[in-house]
C-alpha cells in the first residue's frame, strides 16, 4: 500500500474526509461516489480506500483526542486539509496494522505538500512521527466516549435507558463495522427472491459466480455473501435474484408477513427493499404501492422494481404527512418503516452520531407520531400496520408505539408465528422487538405489529 499509483489512494480517502466531517455531507453517499469515479481501482485498493475513510469517521473523536495530546495546535484550531491529513496518519498508526508507520507519516507529508501545504509539512511530520513514538509506549486507558468516539451528550441520554455494559456493547459494534476489509470478512447480507427462482437455483448462479453464501439464523432467504468483486457484476443481481439488505429490515417484511392476495401500502419506501420484499412474498398476488416524498426517492424504487422484475408492486411520490382520503381502508398491511435518528446503523453511516443532536431526535419523534395519525386511516378493519425504524432510541420507538395505541384502534400483535423465539428471546410474544447492534448481529432496529381493532 506504499508504492506510488496513478492516482493517490490518500488523495481519495482525503477528500472524502473534507466532504463528511467538514461540509457535513453523508458518509454512505460520498464514499459510494468515491468508489464509483474510481471503479477501475483493484480490490484491494477500493477495500484501503473504504476502510481508511470509514475508520476515520467512525473514530473522529479518538482520533482528535490522540492528535491533540501530542500537538501544540489543537484539531479545532488546524486548517481542515491538515487535521483531516493527520486523522488519516493516526488511524493507520493505530490501526491498520499492514500500513509501516514510517510509510503512513511520509506519505502525510507528501500530501500536505500537493495540496498546497508545504509550510506545515515539517508540522505534519513532527506531529506524525510524535504518534507513531506513542503508540510504540503502549496502549493508554481512554475516557469511556473518547474509546468508542460516541459524543458525551449521546452516551449520557442512553444512559438513561441502557446500563453501561449494554451501551459498551452497541458502541463497540458500530466501530467494528469499519474493521479492514469488514464487507469481505462479514459478509454482505442479502435476500433471495424466491418468488422469482427456487433458493437452490439462486445459490448454484452465485456459486458459479465464485461466491460463498452462508444462511443467517432466523431469517428467511437472507444469506451473508463473500468471495465477489461488486455486487451489481454477479448474474444473480443483474437478474433480480438477490436484493441487497440489511439483515434487520429483512425481518420486517418477515414479521409483515402478508397474505396472498394483500393490498400493501410501504408510505415511506426508498429505496425499496421492503417493497420489493413484500411483491416477492405475495408471490405474483395482490398489489404493494410503493411511495416516497421526490421523484428522486421514487427513481430509485423504481430502479429496484424493473431490476427485479416484479409487476405486482408500483411507485409513485406521495407525501406521508398528507392525507389521502382514496387510500382509507385500503391496505391489508400499512408497511411504515419510518424517517428516524438512525442511530441503529451508525456502524454503517458513523457520521450520524456527529449530524445527530437530541433536538433532532425529538423532532423526529414528533414527525413519526403525525406520519402515523395520517397513514393508520388506510388500514382496513382487521388490516395490520407493521411500524418500524433503524434507531435505538426508545423516544421514536416504544414510546411512540405506546402514544399510537391510546390515540387509535390498533392493538399488539405477537410477533411469535414469524420470528423465531429461540434467537429473538420471549420478548417477541408483546408485538413488538429492539434489536441492538452488538446484542444481536445486524443492526440496531425496532419492529412493532399493530392489527386495526
Amino acid at each position: 500500500m506504499t508504492t506510488d499509483y496513478k492516482v493517490n489512494l490518500r488523495a481519495i480517502v482525503l477528500d472524502v474526509l473534507l466532504e463528511v466531517l467538514e461540509k457535513g455531507a453523508f458518509s454512505h453517499l460520498v464514499l459510494h461516489q468515491a468508489l464509483c469515479k474510481y471503479g477501475y481501482l483493484e480490490k484491494n485498493e477500493r477495500a484501503f480506500v473504504s476502510r481508511l475513510a470509514q475508520g476515520c469517521i467512525a473514530r473522529k473523536i479518538e482520533l482528535d483526542y490522540r492528535i491533540d495530546q501530542i500537538s501544540s495546535v489543537k484539531t479545532k484550531n488546524m486548517k481542515p486539509v491538515i487535521r483531516n491529513i493527520l486523522r488519516m496518519t493516526t488511524y493507520q498508526i493505530w490501526y491498520m496494522d499492514q500500513v509501516p508507520d514510517h510509510a503512513a507519516c511520509s506519505e502525510a507529508v507528501k500530501l500536505a505538500g500537493k495540496r498546497g501545504f508545504a509550510s506545515l509539512k515539517g508540522f505534519v511530520n513532527g506531529v506524525s512521527r510524535s504518534l507513531a513514538r506513542e503508540k510504540k509506549k503502549g496502549q493508554e486507558e481512554l475516557p469511556f466516549c473518547v474509546k468508542y468516539s460516541v459524543p458525551e451528550w449521546m452516551d449520557a441520554y442512553f444512559s438513561t435507558f441502557y446500563d453501561e455494559c449494554t451501551r459498551q456493547e452497541i458502541w463497540e459494534a458500530c466501530l467494528k463495522e469499519n474493521d479492514w476489509n469488514s464487507t469481505q470478512k462479514k459478509g454482505l447480507c442479502v435476500r433471495l427472491n424466491c418468488s422469482r427462482k427456487p433458493e437452490k437455483e439462486i445459490l448454484e448462479l452465485l456459486h458459479e459466480d465464485g461466491v460463498t453464501a452462508e444462511p443467517i439464523d432466523g431469517i428467511h432467504h437472507a444469506y451473508l455473501i463473500r468471495g465477489y468483486d461488486t455486487v451489481d457484476r454477479l448474474k444473480a443481481f443483474q437478474e433480480g435474484y438477490i436484493q441487497v439488505q440489511d439483515g434487520s429490515s429483512i425481518l420486517a417484511g418477515q414479521a409483515a408477513a402478508p397474505s396472498a392476495g394483500a393490498y400493501c401500502i410501504d408510505v415511506c419506501a426508498a429505496p425499496g427493499g421492503k417493497s420489493i420484499h413484500l411483491a416477492d412474498l405475495l408471490n405474483g398476488s395482490g398489489m404493494v404501492e410503493s411511495h416516497d416524498l421526490t421523484m428522486q426517492k421514487v427513481d430509485l424504487i423504481q430502479e429496484n422494481i424493473q431490476r427485479c422484475r416484479f409487476e405486482n408492486i408500483q411507485a409513485s411520490i406521495a407525501d406521508a404527512c398528507e392525507d389521502r382520503p382514496e387510500a382509507h381502508e385500503k391496505a391489508d398491511l400499512l408497511m411504515a418503516d419510518l424517517p428516524c435518528s438512525g442511530l441503529g446503523v451508525i456502524g454503517q453511516k458513523p457520521d450520524i452520531k456527529y449530524q445527530m443532536t437530541k433536538e433532532k431526535m425529538d423532532s423526529l419523534a414528533a414527525l413519526q407520531r403525525q406520519i402515523l395519525a395520517v397513514v393508520q386511516n388506510y388500514v382496513k378493519p382487521g388490516g395490520v400496520l407493521l411500524y418500524s425504524t433503524c434507531t435505538i432510541n426508545p423516544a421514536e420507538n416504544q414510546e411512540n408505539v405506546a402514544w399510537f395505541l391510546k390515540q387509535f384502534p390498533f392493538q399488539l400483535e405477537s410477533l411469535s408465528p414469524y420470528l423465531d423465539e429461540t434467537i429473538f428471546g420471549d420478548g417477541i410474544q408483546r408485538g413488538y422487538i429492539q434489536l441492538l447492534p452488538g446484542v444481536y448481529s445486524g443492526t440496531g432496529f425496532f419492529i412493532a405489529r399493530l392489527r386495526r381493532i
